[in-house]
């Protein structure tokens, strides 16, 4: 079957796939350095591990804590923006602290610090200072640092489950 091309001239339509389908060939072959680009970038991008290599002063300790909710020394934690410290757990003990939609819960040593009897947080509120002479503040909410944008090492985080009144607290 023959058909005029827009230039007036005739040619069969055989003629028109081949030559559409040769475009559609050759823009496989244009593609395909995009493809490789983008997956190089794509496999650069992934990090192997996300841990800073600066924030290695906190040990990394088995931790698993049950919390009673109905407990007197727990019972904060029943309201949003109570944080509550644990003793004796992870590297300076634990910090849980109910978010409103959740539980959090973070090391209470500082991670910009060498453990030492300064470097365990007290808590004002939602923050959490460092009793050493920088005072190091943190959000005990998130773990990130409040004030010094210049310390790398958010707080160290651990896993809360919540099972009706009870709580787990675990690495």
């Amino acid at each position: 079957m023959k058909i005029k091309t827009p230039q007036g001239n005739t040619q069969s339509m055989y003629y028109n796939l081949l030559f559409v389908s040769k475009l559609h060939f050759n823009s496989k072959k244009i593609m395909k350095p995009y493809f490789y680009l983008f997956l190089f970038i794509f496999i650069m991008s992934c990090s192997k591990n996300s841990v800073n290599k600066n924030c290695n002063f906190l040990l990394d300790i088995g931790v698993s804590v049950q919390l009673n909710l109905n407990l007197p020394q727990y019972s904060q934690l029943q309201f949003p923006s109570n944080p509550v410290y644990v003793a004796n757990a992870g590297n300076g003990g634990i910090i849980v602290t109910n978010t409103g939609t959740g539980f959090v819960s973070f090391d209470a040593a500082d991670p910009n610090h060498a453990p030492s009897s300064c470097s365990v947080l007290s808590i004002s509120g939602i923050f959490g200072t460092c009793n050493c002479d920088d005072e190091n503040k943190y959000n005990l909410i998130n773990g990130l640092i409040e004030d010094n944008t210049a310390l790398q090492c958010p707080l160290k985080v651990y896993r809360v489950e919540q099972n009706g009144n009870l709580l787990l607290v675990f690495n």
